[in-house]
């Protein structure tokens, strides 16, 4: 595992790194099965996805019982690397293609996530109500809104208030929902890696 996750997370007990470390083989051999994730992300695996997912931790730190919906997962990301960190928090993972899930279930099993399920479906589709969606640049920042509103809860317990926290790259000044409150974080505020010099997290909320 690369040492900036150790520089960045110094707080991970054995059991959190032991499963961090067990992550980059398994998606490399489920890689060769079915295409995850490319070749170039997989030779930068840590940065390019499992830091990048964890580094929503350095605006929350979800609450035990906290109920998260991590929208269009594909392979787990961000919702594996969260669930990892937050183990008594509730991370339902869902996307509508299917061999993606069944990659994320098994390496979620494979490690002993127990805080994981997952959802073969539709955004739209998705009825149940979460305290946060988490995502990773699916689709425009007000179409995934469009998405997922119906899904937040409204009663609040976690330090920030409930909401969609999407991670997104570039200029998205032509993609902010009308109407709601939006938060943004630069990630090369919280980690040194070059990769993150233009990458931000946005938390929308009613």
């Amino acid at each position: 595992m690369e040492e900036f996750i150790l520089k960045n997370f110094d707080n991970l007990s054995n059991d959190q790194i032991t499963k961090l470390k067990a992550l980059e083989p398994l998606y490399k051999d489920w890689n060769q099965k079915i295409n995850i994730i490319s070749r170039k992300d997989m030779d930068n695996f840590y940065s390019h996805h499992v830091l990048h997912s964890m580094l929503i931790s350095k605006v929350i730190s979800f609450l035990p019982g906290t109920k998260i919906m991590d929208l269009g997962t594909g392979g787990g990301f961000p919702g594996i690397p969260l669930a990892i960190l937050f183990p008594e928090t509730k991370f339902v993972l869902v996307d509508s293609i299917n061999k993606k899930l069944i990659v994320a279930q098994s390496i979620a099993d494979e490690i002993g996530l127990e805080n994981v399920i997952t959802i073969h479906a539709r955004a739209e589709d998705i009825t149940d109500t979460f305290d946060f969606v988490v995502s990773r640049a699916v689709t425009k920042l007000d179409v995934a809104w469009s998405w997922v509103q119906k899904n937040i809860s409204k009663i609040n317990s976690n330090e920030i208030t409930n909401g969609l926290l999407y991670l997104k790259g570039g200029d998205v000044s032509g993609e902010i929902p009308k109407k709601v409150i939006i938060k943004k974080w630069n990630l090369n505020e919280f980690t040194k890696v070059p990769y993150f010099e233009e990458k931000a997290l946005y938390l929308i909320t009613d």
